[in-house]
């Protein structure tokens, strides 16, 4: 049995140094990829089923299209409704972890977290602004962005001393907090509150 485990590296290594050459140029069809593994699995050892690869689980990605389309599809959702469901709008602008992103047609895929920010959407003249406290961004190839939001309400909904106020009541429990939970609580109300105040004010 041991004997037989040394040649498994052997084994796989080959067929997997294969692939990995073949990835640094086009990805191969994943049923490729997998018979070539599952082939060098059998025959190193032939008594144990091979296990999944990670490409048994990756869908094809979408292709690129040749040109671009005039308009950007949006899908806005939250835990507990969808704001915005296949709207086509001319940009968005979301407030990604490493800064404001704006997102046209044609963008290069991408994944962005989220920090707490206004995201908005231009359609025209018109923009519709959301204050987003976190959540995901999936910039699509085929010009499809799926933001995910934790919460999110229209920015014009807030009351600006409302506001004030939480940011006063957050920095005071922050300045107070005496255990390591009470300062995350009070530093997250803190960073959400002067993002919302921020943007209300600006």
């Amino acid at each position: 049995m041991s004997i037989m485990f040394r040649q498994i590296p052997r084994s796989l290594g080959r067929a997997l140094g294969g692939l990995r050459r073949s990835l640094s140029t086009d990805l191969p069809a994943p049923s490729t990829a997998d018979t070539t593994f599952v082939e060098a699995w059998k025959q190193a050892v032939p008594n144990i089923d091979p296990p999944k690869t990670p490409l048994a689980f990756m869908k094809p990605r979408p292709p690129t299209p040749s040109s671009f389309p005039s308009k950007l599809t949006v899908n806005f959702v939250l835990p507990y409704q969808s704001e915005l469901s296949s709207k086509e709008v001319d940009q968005v602008i979301i407030p990604a972890l490493t800064g404001q992103m704006g997102v046209l047609p044609g963008h290069v895929p991408t994944i962005a977290e989220l920090k707490p920010g206004v995201l908005s959407v231009l359609e025209g003249n018109e923009i519709t602004k959301y204050f987003i406290s976190s959540g995901f961004a999936f910039i699509h190839a085929n010009s499809v962005t799926d933001v995910v939001a934790v919460e999110a309400l229209p920015l014009d909904r807030f009351d600006q001393s409302s506001v004030q106020k939480g940011l006063a009541d957050f920095t005071q429990k922050l300045s107070t907090a005496s255990t390591d939970l009470e300062k995350a609580e009070a530093q997250i109300g803190v960073e959400v509150y002067s993002a919302l105040n921020f943007a209300i004010a600006g």
